[in-house]
């Protein structure tokens, strides 16, 4: 029952007073989240590979929602690692549908791996059974592009455009309908200070969201969010100022404040009244670690101003601790 009661804790983020809530959403961890909606409006939320000090090893853990602030444990994608690479962990998820089956797209790495690599899942149903394609869609070396992890797919019909990258170069590149390849040259979106892309379109703009810094340092973590704009989803993004985010560039969307260091590796979702969400991780330096040692890294959403037609969260004051309105959920 104990166990149970904690659990509960972890997951169901803290809802204050009706129509409000606190951050964080969900507990101890849920890095990197990838978020979709279900037709029955359901939201489900996949993380990175980790341990909750429960002593069980979540590979892409699951959770679902009614409300994006109450969160519920339903899984992991996989009972085991794919076994087409030898070792390595399950990092940075990301989730679309395509042809009525949803695509889990995902890093298969280690720290300091020389050839990470990049797979794919299919399932009918975000809860799965998720079914692994059996070998990489690719790996770094077979695209010229080191430690290539953190996908990210936009769909645009039947169109279908991979934008990946940590720390030496954002690209993209196109997939053969089939999502089993990919075809074409590559193209370069960002430098080598980002990783973690994650795009929306608003407007004439696609927006491109990236990460900086270090993810998991605990209390000393430096990630930051960024974000550049283009009229075409192969750019060239740009920040507030004009500047090239392939050279040098980017408007910074989330910083570290006093609640929260290291917010970053965001997804967007949009509310039933149109309100853009932003989904991200962040540390509390209160309790910046998990008893493995392990950077505790729970997951956050704050609403995103529009402000001349640039992203803004609170104002600049970055990450909150403080009660605010839920999500409009019909």
């Amino acid at each position: 029952m104990r166990a149970l009661l904690l659990l509960a804790l972890w997951l169901g983020g803290a809802a204050m007073a009706e129509g409000t809530f606190t951050n964080p959403v969900i507990e101890p961890v849920a890095a990197d989240p990838a978020v979709i909606r279900h037709d029955d409006g359901t939201w489900y939320l996949f993380a990175t590979q980790d341990r909750w000090d429960d002593g069980v090893e979540h590979y892409l853990p699951i959770f679902r929602s009614a409300d994006l602030v109450h969160w519920d444990f339903v899984g992991d994608a996989f009972f085991f690692p794919p076994r087409w690479k030898s070792q390595g962990f399950l990092w940075a998820p990301d989730v679309h549908r395509f042809d009525g089956r949803y695509v889990l797209t995902y890093a298969y790495s280690t720290w300091g791996d020389p050839n990470p690599c990049i797979g794919v899942a299919t399932a009918e149903h975000p809860e799965g059974p998720w079914d692994d394609l059996g070998r990489p869609l690719f790996c770094s070396d077979d695209v010229g592009v080191r430690n290539s992890i953190d996908p990210f797919v936009w769909v645009e019909g039947r169109e279908r455009t991979l934008i990946w990258g940590s720390f030496h170069g954002i690209y993209a590149i196109a997939l053969a309908e089939d999502g089993e390849r990919v075809v074409g040259e590559k193209v370069r979106l960002g430098d080598e200070r980002f990783e973690a892309p994650y795009v929306v379109r608003r407007g004439d703009h696609f927006y491109l969201f990236l990460s900086s810094g270090s993810c998991c340092d605990g209390a000393r973590s430096t990630y930051i969010t960024w974000v550049g704009r283009s009229e075409d989803l192969l750019g060239p993004y740009v920040d507030d100022l004009g500047r090239d985010l392939r050279y040098g560039g980017g408007t910074v969307v989330l910083f570290r404040n006093d609640d929260w260091v290291g917010p970053g590796h965001n997804a967007v979702v949009t509310d039933d009244a149109g309100v853009d969400w932003i989904v991200y991780h962040a540390i509390d330096p209160q309790r910046p670690n998990l008893r493995s040692g392990a950077t505790r890294r729970p997951a956050l959403i704050d609403p995103i101003d529009w402000v001349d037609g640039w992203p803004v969260v609170h104002d600049d004051a970055g990450p909150s601790k403080a009660a605010q309105a839920r999500p409009s959920v019909r």
